[in-house]
Parts: C-alpha cells; sequence; structure tokens
C-alpha cells in the first residue's frame, strides 16, 4: 500500500481501516494535539465506527482523494476517532455539532482550535457540491481562508460554542417529589408518538426503543394499563416478523428505514441485541407468547455462533455492507431460492416471507412476515405444526447457502460497557428460559473483564482487542452497565463472587464519577484526561445513560446488601433527574425504570435451599416464570454456606431452614411468615 500513517499501530478496526488512507491521520493523543499547538494549525476531528455505512462512503470519496488529503496534511492536523473507543469525545463534539446545525449523525466532521475548541462542523460532506451538501474541498478551502485571515472571528465563535457545551453539561435540580405519576405521564407521552398500525414510537426511520418497551412493561403492571401492554406486543410482534429482524441467523439489525420496519439498516450491534434479548424476556414473562420466546433463542444463539470470541468476551459490530453493498448478504432473489428449495417449497417460503419476482427492495427480496404462522396456516389449509417444520428445513438450507457469501466485516474489539449489557441478557434469559448455554458464556465472558479489563487497582478498562493489551479508562457506562450485570449473574447462578465483585466496582464509581455537589455522576472519572467540559450525560441514546444504569444498578445492589451509601445516591441521582423524567421523558427511559424500581414496592427473596435438591428448583422455577421487575432473589445453601455470605448478604441472615427448601418474602421492610416448600408459593399472589 502506497501510504501508511499514524493509525497503522491502532488496534481498532475503524482506525485501521483508515490507516492507508494518503490523509496524514493521528489517533488522538499527545503527539497530535502537541503537534496542533506548536504548529498553530486548526484541527480536523473525524469521529466515526467501522459498521458506519456513510463512514465508509467519505473515506472513499474524500480520505482516499489526494487532492483532499494534500488539503488536510498542508493546513490542518487531521484526527481519527472510534466513537465507540471514546464517547467522550463522541457524546461532547455530537452536542457541537448538533448546536451548530440541528442534526448530528456519522461520520462526525467537526473542527477545532488547537485547544479543542469546536468552531464548524457537520457530518458527511460530499467530496463536490451535490444532494444540497457543499463539497468538502470547498469547506476546507473556506476554513484555511478564514484561519489564515479571520482568526477574531474562530476564535470568538469557539469560545460560544464551548460555553454552550459546558452549560449543556449541567444539570440543575427541580422540586417536587418522586411520584408514580412521572411514570403515567411518561405512558401517557409515549402513547402520543405510538404507531398503532406498525407499533413503535414516531415516524420512520424507526429504532427498536428497548428502554421505552420495559418501561410500558411495568406501567402495565403497576396501574393495570392494558393499552401500555398493547403498545409493547404491537411493536414487538412487527419487529419480529419484519426485516429488521434476521429470520435465517436470527438478531436485529440497527434499525428500520421505513415504518414497516420492512428495510433495515442492515448492520448489527451488541448492544441493539442484548436490549432487545431483555425486552424479549421480560415480554414473555408478562404475556407468555411464545414468539418471544422464539425470538430471545435465536437472538441469543446468533451471538453465541457469530458474536463471541474464544476468549469469552463478545465482539461489537458487524458491518452492513458487503463487497461494499449494503444489505447484500442478507437479500434473496426468487430464481436463487427455487434452485435451493425447488418450485413448491418456494412457493410457501415465498407467501410466508413475501418473496416475489418484482422484489420487495430494490428489486431484490428482504424475508418478512405480515401475518403469524397460524395465519398462514389457515390461509393455506395447512396444519401450524407440519407448516412450521417445512419453513425451519427450508431455512435451514437458505441459511447454509447464506453462510457460503462474502460476510459482513466484523468489528472484533471488546467494550466493556456493551459486554455487560449482554452478559445481563443471557443471565437474564438463562434463568428464564432455563438454559445454561447462556449462563455459562456470561459468566466466563464477566470472568474475562474482570480479570484481565482492571488495572491493578481495580479500575475498568474500556476497550480490549486480541493481541494486545486492554487500554483506555473505563467510562461511568462501564462500571454502571457492568455493576448491574454482575447482578443479574448473581440471581442467576447465586455465586457470591458476582456480588462481591458488583460491591468493589460501586466504590470505585462513587470514588471516581461522583459528583459531591450537585449529585449524580459524571461521565468521566476524576483520573481521566482533561477535556473542555465534564457532563453527566442525562439522555438514553442507543444505549442507557450511565447515570439512569447506576440508578437501577445500586438500588438492586442495595436490596441485596443493605448498604445504605448505595440507595442514597440512586436517590439523589433520580431527585436531580427529575426535571427531565417529566418534561421529556421518552429521553429517559431508563431512568424512569429506576424510578419504578425506587417506588416499589420491592420484593425480596431470600431462599434456603440447596440447588441439587428439586423442590428448590421448583421454587426457583416458580419466581422465574414471573414477570416481577421489582425483585431481588438470594440464596444460602442448607450443606454449606459460602463462609463470610451472611455478611455479605445481610438479607440472608436468620434465615434458619425449616425444611429442604424455605422461602423468606420481604416487602417494605418486613418479612411475612416463611414458606416452606413449594405448594404456598405456587398459589401466592405475588
Amino acid at each position: 500500500m502506497p501510504f501508511t500513517n499514524h493509525l497503522a499501530n491502532e488496534t481498532s478496526p475503524y482506525l485501521k481501516q483508515h490507516a492507508h488512507n494518503p490523509v496524514d491521520w493521528y489517533p488522538w493523543g499527545p503527539e497530535a494535539l502537541q503537534k496542533a499547538r506548536e504548529q498553530d494549525r486548526p484541527i480536523f476531528l473525524s469521529i466515526g465506527y467501522s459498521a458506519c455505512h456513510w463512514c465508509h462512503v467519505m473515506e472513499h470519496e474524500s480520505f482516499e482523494n489526494p487532492e483532499v488529503a494534500a488539503l488536510l496534511n498542508e493546513h490542518f492536523v487531521s484526527i481519527k476517532v472510534d466513537r465507540e473507543e471514546r464517547p467522550d469525545l463522541d457524546q461532547i463534539y455530537m452536542t457541537a455539532v448538533q448546536l451548530m446545525t440541528g442534526q448530528g449523525g456519522w461520520p462526525m466532521s467537526m473542527f477545532l482550535t488547537p485547544d479543542l475548541q469546536p468552531f464548524f462542523g457537520g457530518t458527511y460532506f460530499p467530496p463536490e457540491n451535490k444532494y444540497g451538501r457543499t463539497g468538502f474541498k470547498d469547506v476546507l478551502q473556506a476554513l484555511i481562508d478564514a484561519w489564515q485571515n479571520r482568526r477574531g472571528e474562530i476564535n470568538e465563535v469557539a469560545q460560544q460554542r464551548t460555553g454552550q457545551l459546558q452549560a449543556f453539561g449541567q444539570i440543575a435540580p427541580s422540586d417536587g417529589d418522586l411520584k408514580p405519576e412521572l411514570l403515567r405521564n411518561a405512558a401517557t407521552s409515549l402513547a402520543r408518538s405510538f404507531d398503532a398500525r406498525f407499533g413503535g414510537f414516531g415516524q420512520a426511520p424507526k429504532f427498536p426503543h428497548p428502554m421505552e418497551l420495559r418501561l410500558l412493561l411495568r406501567t402495565w403492571q403497576r396501574f393495570g394499563a392494558d393499552d401500555d401492554l398493547a403498545m409493547v406486543r404491537q411493536t414487538l410482534d412487527h419487529m419480529a416478523m419484519g426485516g429488521i429482524y434476521d429470520h435465517l441467523g436470527g438478531g436485529f439489525h440497527r434499525y428500520s428505514t421505513d415504518e414497516r420496519w420492512l428495510v433495515p439498516h442492515f448492520e448489527k450491534m451488541l448492544y441493539d441485541n442484548a436490549l432487545l434479548t431483555s425486552t424479549y424476556v421480560e415480554a414473555f414473562l408478562a404475556t407468555k407468547e411464545p414468539l418471544y420466546r422464539e425470538v430471545v433463542q435465536e437472538t441469543l444463539d446468533y451471538v453465541l455462533r457469530e458474536m463471541t470470541s474464544p476468549e469469552g468476551p463478545f465482539y461489537s459490530t458487524l458491518d452492513a455492507d458487503s463487497e461494499g453493498v449494503e444489505g447484500k448478504f442478507y437479500i434473496w432473489s426468487v430464481e436463487e431460492i427455487e434452485r435451493l428449495l425447488g418450485k413448491e417449497e418456494t412457493e410457501l417460503l415465498a407467501t410466508v416471507y413475501d418473496v416475489n419476482l418484482e422484489g420487495n427492495w430494490e428489486g431484490h427480496n428482504i424475508l418478512h412476515r405480515v401475518k403469524t404462522y397460524s395465519q398462514y396456516a389457515r390461509l393455506l389449509g395447512l396444519e401450524e405444526s407440519a407448516m412450521r417444520k417445512r419453513l425451519a428445513d427450508a431455512k435451514k438450507k437458505l441459511f447454509e447457502v447464506r453462510g457460503q457469501r462474502v460476510r459482513p466485516a466484523r468489528d472484533e474489539k471488546t467494550l466493556t460497557s456493551w459486554n455487560a449489557l449482554m452478559i445481563g441478557a443471557l443471565a437474564q434469559a438463562a434463568h428464564v428460559l432455563e438454559d445454561e448455554r447462556y449462563s455459562q458464556t456470561a459468566c466466563k465472558a464477566a470472568d474475562f473483564i474482570l480479570k484481565r479489563m482492571r488495572t491493578p487497582d481495580g479500575r475498568l478498562l474500556r476497550t480490549y482487542s486480541s493481541g494486545s493489551e486492554p487500554k483506555l479508562n473505563g467510562y461511568l457506562e462501564d462500571y454502571s452497565f457492568l455493576i448491574d450485570a454482575l447482578v443479574t449473574l448473581y440471581e442467576t447462578t447465586f455465586e457470591p463472587r458476582w456480588i462481591e465483585s458488583a460491591l468493589d466496582l460501586a466504590h470505585v464509581m462513587i470514588e471516581q464519577f461522583w459528583d459531591v455537589e450537585s449529585g449524580g455522576f459524571f461521565y468521566t472519572g476524576r483520573d481521566h484526561e482533561p477535556l473542555i467540559t465534564r457532563s453527566k450525560e442525562p439522555h438514553d441514546n442507543a444505549i442507557p445513560s450511565g447515570n439512569s444504569m447506576a440508578v437501577i444498578a445500586l438500588l438492586r445492589l442495595f436490596e441485596l446488601t443493605s448498604r445504605a451509601e448505595l440507595r442514597e445516591k440512586a436517590e439523589t441521582t433520580l431527585k436531580l433527574f427529575r426535571g427531565l423524567m417529566a418534561e421529556h421523558p421518552m429521553a429517559v427511559g431508563q431512568m424512569l425504570i429506576g424510578l419504578d424500581f425506587d417506588l416499589g414496592p420491592t420484593r425480596a427473596y431470600a431462599i434456603v435451599g440447596d440447588l441439587s435438591n428439586a423442590e428448590t428448583k421448583q421454587v426457583l422455577h416458580i419466581l422465574r416464570q414471573r414477570f416481577e421487575p421489582r425483585r431481588v432473589v438470594a440464596l444460602k445453601s442448607i450443606a454449606r454456606p459460602p463462609a463470610q455470605l451472611e455478611e455479605t448478604l445481610p438479607l440472608l441472615r436468620n434465615r434458619p431452614a425449616k425444611g429442604a427448601v424455605t422461602t423468606y418474602v420481604c416487602e417494605n421492610f418486613t418479612c411475612r411468615e416463611p414458606i416452606v416448600g413449594t405448594a404456598r408459593l405456587e398459589s401466592d399472589p405475588h
């Protein structure tokens, strides 16, 4: 390759993709920042990620263009950042882009002064003027002229933008109590934006919104609001049948470009599949709908098959493109299918999955359904189980042939927070579906992070790539997501080490991220490199905000361990965010889930029994088939209780065995008479 820049030794696949551009790229770090200061050059900051389609387009059009490269190399210091490795930089400068242009997205293209203040930005720029967008060459020429001849104007704009960013990162606490009305108001807001025909919220493009769906399950249960459950079911049904779901390989694509969930943006993200797994698990518990169980199993089987590294942790993303074409790996023609299946089976598959000669998307076919299997069986005059068997055999053949195609690129880096979401989802599914594969995979991934992705003093590291050492400070989301996942892992395995690790991480999280003046958690730790602002990340985005997950993680941990500081930090954070919950509930769905848990009533189950005992297993089975989102469960073995267990988990203190299995049920700081055996527990109205 003719060019090699400063990205050649990076571990991020996204950065390595640009290592041979003619642009003299640097990674974010002291060398690049010092060069900008010493040479008095503006910084061109380009942020994206490996599965980003338009990032690839801008690379090909502009960053491989010698003329563009010459302008950048002569007049700018060019820095390339993987937003998944450095979400702190992405948050700050994406907010700046949104303030400047009213919209955001990737690739993000931002221009900074040498002291890191933003003065101009946008997203994708074509090389020449087109699509109603200014060409990148013209942008660069105009900025070069302004830097040389109107520096005062640039500095003034940069200072204004920096002031806005610093103000934006501050959250003022609001008056008012934390009441159930905040939850009811949120459900009402969601109903206003709900698509009653196809499910989901808002117009195209449509995103899954797993946090909001899980919130609606809670408002349905709390208020007996059947309409809230109906919104969840309508959305989950259409997503599971739509093209956003991979009907051959399992798992969900990033979002739907249309209102019907037919045409996805084809990238697959680890976090989407983790969050949606948890959503479908909870919906299965609430409704016992078999489709939801199938979706969970197929999605997790995809994760185990294609997104799990031999070392234990999970990979980050699958690209949308293969052979340079978005979605090529996933689409079909009638001719291809008929060659594989024959005419009769093709007709069946085509009817059920909307395959036709003209195609349902740009001359090709995306497999999707518009009816349930039982409806198709009645329509075709077939027995449903026989029809499903034929379809399963046909899909298996298509899946095997699809596997021989050129696969989308996979970003194989490990990210702590995204791994934590998947660990939690696997642990949750393991105890609901009673599948040990899921808990074993979750344990292996958690062990890897706790043993390999920490500093000697116990702090988390953000990212790891095979063959290199873990690096970068962990952010708030890395800590809060992992603490929550470890609590779920404890409730699945009842191994005390997971709670002990969660407590250790909670201590570090509070020490590093807690705002002692105003409450709430900063996104970056005390020892993080200084940036132009330090914010608290108030809103959920594609993943929950770090503060909202800190709330639910600390509350669950408090219920198990009775450490008052944990609840105090959680409730102070809830109060800080009360105004946002009242005024912008759709931006803080996970925080409202935390509020629901805090408001209670929260039920704690202390089980005394051995996991090898049939009655103990039956007690756990009964509990695990209930939708009880405000619940914690702890277990103490009769035969060999681990040393220090009752010190770690006071919920188990003074809980004697009164039979083969004894269940203590506590609610609102009051415990009922213990339940011996299973009969009374089965009839418990919970």
